[in-house]
């Protein structure tokens, strides 16, 4: 039997409805991921999150942003909304990557553990043959975690209904983007 990771990817209070740059579904797919967890944390050798924890990621952030490379101020290291949701707040992570400060820092890929580590040595050191992809923006985040997640070799899979898209348009073109890329894409349910 290989081993298997959940990565749940920014579910922080910034991209939830009320948050700095919110995600329509936010708080819905943080208490829909912790439900989730609770109910299959068995089918998982390792649970990860990922967290925004921007401290100066430069053009990242603007006071004009144009939401495809500049956004507003969002996910800022140590303030409340960079935390993870209350929802999840029995979750009980294996492992908590943080990611962007000085960078964009879409990807859980581009972050690292307390210990330095990347998200793919922390996936190589478990043993880890293959994931599953929850959290937010599906459109974004979530989508840039599920891609490098295959291309690094993981046998990829995004649980569509525990994210949220940005937009829908967002969401279908990320979909697309997966499917191509060879990620499956299926409810939490199957």
């Amino acid at each position: 039997m290989s081993t298997r990771a959940l990565l749940v990817v920014d579910v922080q209070l910034t991209f939830c409805e009320g948050g700095e740059l919110p995600v329509d579904g936010g708080h819905r797919v943080a208490q829909d991921v912790a439900s989730y967890v609770a109910a299959h944390r068995d089918r998982y050798d390792l649970v990860v999150t990922t967290q925004d924890w921007h401290i100066d990621p430069g053009e990242h952030f603007s006071d004009d942003p144009d939401f495809v490379n500049s956004w507003p101020v969002h996910g800022v290291a140590e303030s409340d909304n960079a935390l993870l949701h209350p929802a999840l707040a029995d979750l009980d992570a294996d492992v908590t990557i943080t990611k962007g400060q000085y960078e964009h820092g879409y990807s859980g890929f581009d972050g690292t553990d307390a210990a330095g580590r990347s998200l793919e040595q922390v996936l190589r050191d478990a043993e880890v043959a293959s994931v599953h992809v929850v959290g937010l923006a599906e459109s974004h985040c979530v989508k840039f975690t599920a891609l490098d997640a295959v291309r690094s070799g993981f046998d990829t899979t995004v649980l569509t209904d525990l994210t949220a898209p940005v937009s829908a348009e967002q969401g279908e073109q990320a979909h697309r983007e997966l499917a191509a890329a060879g990620v499956e894409l299926t409810p939490s349910t199957r």
